[in-house]
């Protein structure tokens, strides 16, 4: 058998969204290419199988983690996500990474900060052969967030943006990567059936079935460190405007602010990795007849999105392999909330599809 190509890649805060990615990575290594993957699009994306993504190291600035292997660190505590599969040694370091603004109010109240200095992420990443960097710190994280991107920049790596602070769909961001001739995906991915996704189908249907959407809104909470951390509401700010978004874009005509409310809205431990969401929507119908809506949703969290980052990361080294550089259009729209463009999902959907193919780079 010949020689596979590998996707060597790292990952910013080794938390619950990490050790989900880690196990699914395990969990779905033996797949035959045409078995049917819940949340993954192919076990087989162009020449990458789910077994090819590498894992080189960690980063995070957790006591907990920093200094063991990637494969310990995603069970360390405050992770407390659903157990699928063990993982065995990965010989990926966490290590020490930069704290700026990561660390919140309260997050600092669960996460002991590691000791020592920060490591030399750039050179770090160079020396490790790391093609793909992931980011999966806390909402908020602007600070941290761009000095990051300035070590992947650096150490000529793709970057693939978990989170929402506003970097692929920012055109200052875009063109650094494209000048930097790397491929960037983002922002803030979406998860396989979330709050964003579920939203987003029940908006299209009323504006597709013609009902007049007059006021909706979405409320979630948890029990995972990203409830806690969001409590502080100035962290919240990009989260709010790319969750509403998401799913104003769906509608083609303008609404009230005040009519949409979408966000997160409290942290109840005892959830754990669960997240539990209600949506409303109010809208007017055939002879101005009231028609409301309601929907409840309980997920786990962090596996939600982990097939979603699979398939991204994958499309990340199609895009190196192909020598793009900048946002990659179809692939981000499909797979993140605040996308560079925003499409009807099916039809970034088949933009992914094109992608992979060969058919369309972009």
């Amino acid at each position: 058998m010949a020689h596979r190509k590998k996707v060597r890649t790292a990952i910013i805060g080794v938390g619950n969204c990490a050790s989900s990615l880690v196990q699914g990575v395990q969990f779905y290594k033996n797949a035959k290419s045409d078995d049917v993957i819940p949340g993954i699009m192919h076990p087989q994306l162009g020449d990458y199988h789910i077994r090819d993504i590498e894992f080189t190291m960690g980063i995070d600035i957790s006591a907990a983690k920093v200094g063991r292997d990637l494969s310990e660190a995603i069970f360390a505590e405050p992770n407390n996500t659903y157990k699928f599969c063990d993982v065995p040694k990965l010989n990926a370091p966490v290590v020490r990474g930069m704290t700026h603004d990561g660390l919140g109010k309260y997050l600092s109240q669960v996460v002991a900060k590691a000791p020592g200095s920060t490591a030399d992420i750039a050179r770090l990443l160079k020396e490790s052969k790391t093609e793909v960097v992931i980011s999966f710190l806390p909402v908020g994280s602007e600070m941290a967030t761009k000095w990051y991107v300035e070590q992947i920049i650096e150490a000529g790596c793709a970057f693939v943006n978990g989170i929402p602070v506003f970097i692929a769909s920012s055109e200052y961001w875009g063109k650094r990567f494209k000048d930097a001739g790397l491929p960037l995906l983002g922002d803030d991915v979406k998860s396989q059936v979330g709050a964003t996704i579920v939203h987003r189908a029940l908006t299209s249907l009323f504006v597709d079935r013609g009902v007049k959407i007059d006021r909706t809104y979405q409320l979630n909470f948890g029990g995972n460190t990203d409830f806690l951390n969001m409590l502080e509401r100035e962290r919240l700010e990009s989260k709010k405007i790319s969750k509403t978004n998401a799913v104003t874009s769906m509608i083609p005509y303008q609404i009230d602010p005040d009519n949409v409310h979408v966000g997160p809205s409290d942290h109840v431990p005892w959830l754990t990795d669960r997240k539990w969401c209600y949506i409303r929507m109010e809208g007017t119908t055939f002879g101005d007849v009231p028609l409301n809506l309601e929907l409840k949703l309980e997920v786990w969290d962090s596996p939600n999105s982990a097939g979603v980052m699979i398939d991204a990361i994958r499309c990340a080294k199609i895009a190196l392999d192909r020598e793009l550089a900048g946002p990659i259009v179809g692939p981000s729209s499909y797979f993140f909330k605040t996308p560079p463009k925003q499409f009807k999902d099916e039809i970034a959907r088949q933009k992914v599809e094109d992608f992979v193919s060969g058919k369309s780079d972009e």
